[in-house]
C-alpha cells in the first residue's frame, strides 16, 4: 500500500495497547476498516470512519476511480469547513487516515471490509468471494446493501456467520442511524461486534433488522418517493409544491423529490426494481418519470440535474428540472 502504517500507531490512535488489541476486537473495536467502492456511499462511510479515529482503506477499481473518489472526499470536507463543522487542522487529520488503493488485496489487512459497490446482486457476490480468500478467516465482512438478501451475497463465502449488513444512509456522516441486517447464518458474536462498532465507535444507533427485503427504511421510503414522482408525472402539482407541502405538512427536513436527487435516481431505481423483483408488489413498481430521467442521465445531485437543477457544489439552484 502507498502509505503503510504500524500497527503500534494504529493501536495508539485508539488509546490501546497491544496486549489490548485481541480483547478490544472481540468488543467490536476496530482499528484498520477497509471500504471498497469510493461513490457517495463509500466515500462517507471513509469519511466517518476517519473522523472517528480509525484507519480506512479506501479500494476503488482502478487509479482515476480512486482519484476521482479521493478528490470527492477532500472536497467533502471542505463543505464541512465552509459550514463550519471543521476545521482545516481536522480535514487533515481525516484524509492522514484515509489510505487509497487500487489493489482489493489491501482489504486484507483490515479488520472489518465494508462493501460499498453498486445495487448490484452477482457483483456483489463476486467481490464478497475474493474478499473470502484474500481476508484472514476472523475478518467480518459487510454489506452496505440497501434492498439485496445478506443470505445471497453471503453465499459466495465460506463464512456466512461472519457476514452482515450494515445499512448507512446518505448522508452517512450525519445521518445518525445504521440498520444492522442478520443473514440467516450470521452468529450473534459477529452482530455483537457490529452493533459494538456502529454505536462505540461510530457513534451511531444500530437498529437490528432480521432479513427481508428492504429492511425497515428503504422499503418504507421508496414508496413514499414513487408516490411523489406518480403525483408530479400526473400533474397533481409541481415538483416545488409537492416537496414544499410534504415537507412542511408532515415537518420534513427535505421533501421527497429532493430526497429521491440526494439518493441518486439510479440507485433509487434499483431499489424499487429489487423490491418488486423480490416481493411482486405494484407499489415498488418504479415511476416511468423516474425510468424516464434515469435514462436521459439525470441522476440528481451528483449529475447536476434530476427533479431538480444543481451547481457543481450540489447546491439546488432555482426552479426545478421536470
Amino acid at each position: 500500500m502507498a502509505d503503510t502504517r504500524s500497527n503500534e500507531n494504529s493501536l495508539e490512535s485508539l488509546g490501546l495497547t497491544r496486549t489490548q488489541d485481541d480483547a478490544a476486537a472481540a468488543a467490536g473495536a476496530f482499528n484498520t476498516v477497509a471500504v471498497v467502492g469510493g461513490g457517495t456511499m463509500g466515500k462517507g462511510i471513509a469519511q466517518t470512519i476517519s473522523r472517528n479515529g480509525i484507519e480506512a482503506i479506501l479500494v476503488e477499481k482502478d487509479q482515476q476511480s480512486l482519484k476521482r473518489a479521493l478528490d470527492g472526499l477532500s472536497d467533502q470536507l471542505d463543505a464541512e469547513i465552509d459550514r463550519w463543522g471543521m476545521t482545516e487542522s481536522e480535514k487533515r487529520a481525516v484524509l492522514k487516515r484515509v489510505t487509497g488503493t487500487t489493489d482489493l488485496r489491501d482489504a486484507g489487512d483490515a479488520q472489518i471490509v465494508i462493501e460499498a459497490i453498486d445495487e448490484h446482486l452477482q457483483n456483489k457476490m463476486t467481490l464478497f468471494s475474493k474478499l473470502d480468500a484474500i481476508c484472514p478467516d476472523d475478518t467480518l465482512l459487510v454489506t452496505n446493501t440497501a434492498s439485496l438478501s445478506v443470505t445471497e451475497i453471503g453465499s459466495a463465502t465460506m463464512r456466512g456467520d461472519r457476514v452482515i449488513g450494515m445499512h448507512f444512509i446518505n448522508p452517512v456522516p450525519k445521518i445518525p442511524l445504521v440498520e444492522l441486517v442478520r443473514g440467516l447464518h450470521t452468529s450473534d458474536t459477529t452482530f455483537n461486534k457490529a452493533k459494538a462498532f456502529a454505536e462505540k465507535q461510530l457513534g451511531k444507533t444500530a437498529v437490528e433488522v432480521f432479513e427481508y427485503p428492504g429492511g425497515i427504511t428503504t422499503r418504507i421510503i421508496v414508496v413514499l418517493l414513487n408516490e411523489a414522482m406518480y403525483a408530479l408525472m400526473e400533474g397533481v402539482a409541481a415538483a416545488e409544491s409537492i416537496d414544499t407541502a410534504i415537507r412542511l405538512g408532515y415537518n420534513f427536513p427535505v421533501g421527497p423529490l429532493a430526497l429521491a436527487d440526494q439518493i441518486g435516481l439510479d440507485e433509487l431505481i434499483a431499489w424499487m426494481e429489487a423490491l418488486f423483483r423480490e416481493l411482486g408488489d405494484q407499489k415498488y413498481r418504479p415511476c416511468p418519470l423516474l425510468r424516464k430521467l434515469v435514462r436521459a442521465g439525470h441522476l440528481g445531485v451528483k449529475t447536476g440535474r434530476g427533479f431538480f437543477i444543481y451547481n457543481e457544489q450540489g447546491k439546488r439552484m432555482p426552479g426545478s428540472n421536470v
